[in-house]
């Protein structure tokens, strides 16, 4: 019957865009009966919501979002804001935020920020004026909250916001044990940019869990083009080391490379250790042993403390802590018995 009825609506050249007044009269209900059905904002009975949504169905009916913003004051939509998605990093936890967003209902907006503080405040005005419901936020400093927006942060903290983050001092911590435990003791370490609290937990876990004294040890961007000095030094056949502790995975494999061009034997001469577990991670070569994050706990952690903040339901703001893992791969020695006794 619905069927016939959405046939003979566009034989008798109903208009090109179906309105919500197709579907009813397709379903056979008022306008109003109809708008309840499809958008929940009153309670109706199952058979209609089915008949109303089957009539919709029939008929090619798309609610139009700008309008349903302005009806209901949800876009069902929340944006995400990344500081650089040149990051291999934050595409995998874009992906991780957005399937948890899709299963919880929401669309998603991206805006990244270029990697540099000026254009984050821009990319939140911008998703603020496409109306999203709120934010997922990985901060590229630790700037304060945008005003009037919730706001959960990711991976790095703002003051004021709910936060997810993985455990980064335990990362450090298992770098520094898994080395020691190699049997490694002059290691160069990398540290991640200062600035940053992940940087500076993962560096100061790394300290907390070594004994022993370090090659030399510098501060380097989160990417794989490592700074000249640094390159140097690791080239340079004087400088006595037998480890590189990474400031994340992209830092690991530039030293990757450039120990391979320089003729040092990964992980015989030098075993090296990164942070996140990136795809590329395992594809280098040796495989790269590293630090996992996870990415589906963040992401899916994340948009429930957003959801439940945009729907009223959140107190104070919350910070979880996510555990991380080792995983040993090509680039360090198997060790996994000793590993076992150190832990």
């Amino acid at each position: 019957m619905l069927a016939r009825r959405a046939a003979r609506l566009r034989w008798m050249g109903g208009p090109d865009v179906p309105t919500l007044k197709d579907v009813a009269r397709v379903a056979g209900v008022s306008i109003a009966s109809a708008s309840h059905a499809l958008n929940g904002s009153k309670p109706v009975s199952d058979g209609l919501r089915r008949r109303v949504e089957a009539a919709a169905t029939n008929v090619g009916y798309v609610p139009h979002p700008q309008a349903r913003t302005l009806r209901t004051g949800r876009s069902r939509t929340l944006g995400v804001l990344l500081p650089d998605l040149g990051n291999p990093y934050f595409p995998a936890l874009l992906r991780a935020v957005c399937a948890a967003a899709s299963e919880a209902g929401y669309g998603t907006l991206v805006a990244d920020a270029g990697g540099t503080p000026e254009g984050e405040r821009p990319a939140l005005e911008l998703l603020a004026a496409q109306r999203v419901d709120g934010v997922v936020w990985a901060p590229r400093d630790a700037p304060g909250r945008p005003p009037d927006l919730p706001t959960v942060t990711v991976d790095r903290t703002a003051g004021g916001c709910d936060g997810v983050a993985a455990d980064h001092r335990e990362a450090g911590r298992l770098v520094a044990r898994h080395l020691l435990a190699a049997g490694r003791r002059r290691p160069v370490v990398l540290h991640g940019p200062a600035r940053l609290q992940s940087a500076r937990e993962r560096s100061e876990g790394f300290r907390e869990a070594w004994t022993g004294e370090l090659a030399f040890e510098a501060e380097v961007p989160f990417d794989h083009r490592l700074p000249s000095d640094v390159r140097r030094a690791l080239a340079d056949a004087q400088t006595a080391y037998d480890a590189v502790a990474c400031a994340n995975d992209a830092v690991a494999l530039g030293v990757l490379r450039l120990l391979r061009r320089s003729g040092r034997r990964v992980p015989d001469d030098v075993a090296v250790v990164g942070v996140d577990d990136i795809a590329f991670a395992e594809l280098a070569e040796p495989a790269l042993t590293t630090v996992r994050q996870p990415l589906e706990a963040l992401g899916r952690e994340a948009v429930r403390l957003l959801i439940e903040r945009i729907d009223g339901q959140a107190g104070p703001p919350r910070q979880l802590t996510l555990p991380v893992r080792l995983i040993v791969r090509g680039s360090s020695p198997e060790i996994e018995t000793r590993m076992a006794r150190c832990l």
